[in-house]
């Protein structure tokens, strides 16, 4: 297998923190600018002033509430997290749709007025075009380009304060914004100019913030769903492997109604905590917290924390696919290390080792292995076990070599263990195996199951 290096320097985790400490008045700063313009806090008199105080409490609770953080009214650490993700700069409001604003008419002209100096133009075409064929393709709307005059949404490139009464704020934070239907600047569609736009994963994909900016410019708000295209922060997602959210296609039908071509592409619903049929893909613990995978979700439980933590996979680690197999934490090498198909990455806490990707079979695998269902490490021998339909094989950390009779079958080494087991992780001296919608808390020491739940046990908290 590859060898690294782990750094040094000691990494500041992307841990949620129900801690608060005095902010530096940078970030204070950052606050009242971010709540000014995403929820119209009005900053009319000193902070230290009672009255701005509550304004400014009850405008950072509308924030919490939004982003289903903890409401206290109190800027701690995980709340200025989220402030300091790169997002939309339309306002969060509470509903899906601003009191059903839309185009009166089904043939929507558009115009590109500027480009930017990132991308080349038929690059920017084809990212416009194809994030407007997002909601043409389930509503009966249709998009025509107009080269010169008015049309009803103008896009363009813009510059910090550009005469809106949104300024931009320069790389990164707010992205773009747009206008709801109507005259005028109704529709009307804004870049920031000074993003790294890019056609692929690197800075801001210009489709991806385009889709969700014509969301607006049709009448559509911000949504609660993180799965959502309308959520309001940045997620990359591959245009190959872009499918329209279930919850992006009930709104925009909710105005525009559906389209009569057939539709027969599996739109994505993002799956709930509390569904007792839920399964996981991977799981894996992570410096304290346990961490569970289902499609491109993640869900982090931290153990100061009563709730789980619902995100996306790529906003926590970009270079990952965005759908794992299988992953554990190696205590040893402190790093995290994830399975998709043939391929492996190891992670140092948020950074990729630059020796990733590498391939399953530096392990030892035969090649008529071909994905990894699941894997953990047993803290007690250092070994690692993994999982691949109903067998199980022992990889030896130290010597990095597979133990001598293995696979062997799950059912013989794990009794009492339904197979194939989907995810697994070590919780205190207990396995946690996941077989579709349960666990088995097993012993390894007495190789007796103690306990049979549902899946979602873990999360549904």
């Amino acid at each position: 297998m590859k060898r690294f290096q782990i750094p040094t320097l000691l990494i500041l985790l992307k841990i949620p923190s129900v801690l608060t400490f005095p902010l530096p008045p940078d970030d204070l700063d950052f606050a009242k600018q971010y709540l000014k313009q995403i929820y119209s806090f009005k900053d009319d008199s000193s902070i230290l002033l009672q009255g701005s105080k509550d304004a400014f409490k009850a405008s950072v609770k509308k924030m919490q509430e939004f982003f289903s953080l903890r409401v206290t009214g109190e800027l701690d650490y995980s709340t200025l997290e989220v402030m300091k993700r790169p997002r939309c700069g339309f306002r969060d409001v509470l509903r899906y749709n601003i009191g059903n604003l839309k185009w009166k008419h089904n043939k929507i002209t558009y115009r590109i007025i500027n480009y930017t100096q990132r991308l080349k133009e038929s690059y920017v075409n084809n990212a416009i075009n194809n994030a407007f064929q997002v909601w043409s393709d389930v509503t009966p709307l249709k998009f025509i380009r107009v080269l010169e005059g008015e049309a009803d949404i103008m896009i363009s490139f813009q510059y910090r304060e550009h005469g809106d009464g949104s300024p931009f704020d320069g790389p990164g934070n707010l992205l773009a914004h747009a206008f709801s239907p109507g005259a005028n600047i109704g529709g009307d569609t804004h870049f920031d100019a000074e993003e790294a736009w890019s056609n692929n994963s690197e800075g801001y994909n210009l489709f991806i913030v385009a889709a969700h900016e014509f969301g607006h410019a049709l009448g559509l708000s911000h949504s609660q769903d993180v799965g959502a295209l309308m959520f309001p922060i940045y997620t990359y997602i591959n245009y190959e492997d872009f499918v329209l959210p279930h919850d992006d296609v009930q709104g925009i039908q909710a105005l525009y109604g559906s389209s009569n071509k057939p539709d027969r592409k599996l739109h994505p619903v993002t799956p709930k905590k509390c569904d007792n049929s839920l399964s996981f893909d991977a799981a894996c613990t992570l410096r304290g917290e346990k961490v569970y995978f289902k499609d491109r979700f993640v869900w982090r439980v931290h153990p100061n924390r009563k709730t789980s933590d619902l995100l996306v996979t790529n906003t926590q680690w970009p270079f990952l696919p965005s759908k794992i197999d299988a992953s554990y934490e190696d205590k040893n090498m402190n790093i995290n290390r994830f399975f998709q198909g043939t391929k492996y990455w190891d992670v140092y806490g948020y950074d990729l080792i630059p020796t990733s990707p590498g391939s399953i079979y530096e392990f030892g695998f035969p090649q008529t292995v071909k994905k990894i269902d699941a894997a953990v490490q047993i803290s007690k021998t250092k070994k690692t076990f993994f999982f691949v339909e109903n067998e199980c094989w022992s990889y030896d950390e130290s010597t990095r070599r597979m133990d001598e009779g293995y696979p062997k079958l799950i059912e013989d080494e794990w009794p009492g263990v339904a197979s194939p087991v989907g995810a697994a992780l070590q919780v205190n001296d207990l396995i946690y195996l996941f077989h579709q919608f349960m666990v088995f808390r097993y012993d390894y020491n007495d190789k007796t199951v103690r306990e049979i739940a549902y899946a979602n046990s873990e999360i549904c908290i």
